[in-house]
């Protein structure tokens, strides 16, 4: 057994773009499906189209309950987005999707901006500056201590994870990016190894709840924890359900995100601590650049970082024996 490569993907790519996806031998998608989407009859299609290009869901996300402002505020609609999540499990598991994602990001990630940076060659991807993130006003409507949003997470998993037991589909959570301990007024739930591990004892021990192991957000913030320690840790433990494998160009207060020869971190080496601790899960580039239309745009510009990726892969397993 290998690690398996993933691809971020959308439902409806063309047949096309998912003969592409294959090409670059990819099995496995991370596929974000819009809410219009997310019925049975739809996916099932889906599936089956997947099936004739050689592909499978890897991890099925839907971007409006993966980070729900409802749910992870505590408003009094959450009751009801709740059960939307709790359906959208049923149906991963229906599809036979062994992974749903979830960020308790009210607010998506912030960044700064996007466009060409020092370290990306001239190709548009994202950059932060922390001061100027720190500067902005609150972005809902009054600030959310920590203690709110980790009763939060405790009521979502009391009600989520018997559904996961019962469909066999385990939670991939996702650190907040960049791993700070507020953003937008709205304290962080997950900025650090001990973070994962309060979130993962609220969880009692059930294999339901994992780590979505963003390589980008350890390197993001320095003391987030010792990445090559946490990764054998998590892995022995059996938590670690997925890897976003991403570079950036040095850790906060500023960072660009970069090809992952390009950035200050050795990826090498986190591919060989992977492979050699006996890793098995999903693993896929993260934030691609934004690509060019002629070119295939960002589905294009993923071609190249997901090639290198299986190069560093390939090359670590060579290296501790483990292919011919």
């Amino acid at each position: 057994m290998s690690i398996k490569v993933e691809l971020p993907a959308r439902f409806g790519h063309t047949e096309e773009e998912l003969a592409f996806i294959r090409e670059m031998g990819v099995e496995y998608l991370n596929l974000n499906v819009m809410p219009e989407n997310a019925t049975l009859p739809q996916l099932r299609e889906e599936v089956n189209r997947l099936a004739r290009f050689g592909l499978k869901i890897s991890d099925l996300a839907c971007p409006p309950l993966q980070k729900n402002a409802d749910i992870i505020l505590g408003r009094p609609e959450r009751e009801q987005a709740v059960s939307q999540f709790a359906d959208f499990v049923r149906l991963a598991g229906e599809v036979g999707a062994p992974l749903v994602s979830v960020a308790w990001q009210p607010n998506g990630i912030f960044r700064t901006g996007r466009g060409p940076g020092r370290s990306t060659r001239g190709g548009t991807a994202f950059f932060a500056d922390l001061y100027e993130i720190e500067g902005r006003p609150i972005s809902n409507d009054r600030v959310y201590d920590s203690d709110e949003i980790w009763d939060n997470f405790a009521w979502f998993l009391e009600r989520i994870l018997p559904v996961c037991e019962q469909t066999g589909v385990r939670l991939a959570l996702h650190p907040n990016d960049p791993p700070v301990p507020t953003l937008g007024g709205v304290a962080s739930l997950i900025c650090s190894t001990m973070d994962y591990r309060r979130a993962l004892a609220l969880a009692g021990g059930s294999w339901a709840l994992g780590v979505k192991m963003c390589v980008g957000c350890w390197l993001e913030k320095p003391g987030f924890g010792n990445l090559l320690e946490d990764i054998q840790e998590f892995q022995a433990n059996g938590q670690l359900v997925e890897v976003h494998f991403r570079n950036v160009s040095s850790p906060l207060p500023r960072f660009e995100e970069t090809l992952s020869e390009d950035g200050y971190a050795n990826m090498y080496d986190i591919m060989k601590t992977l492979v050699r601790c006996g890793f098995e899960g999903f693993c896929s580039i993260d934030h691609g650049f934004a690509g060019y239309p002629s070119t295939g745009g960002q589905l294009g510009s993923m071609a190249y970082p997901t090639g290198h990726m299986k190069g560093l892969l390939h090359a670590a397993e060579y290296e501790l024996g483990l292919r011919g």
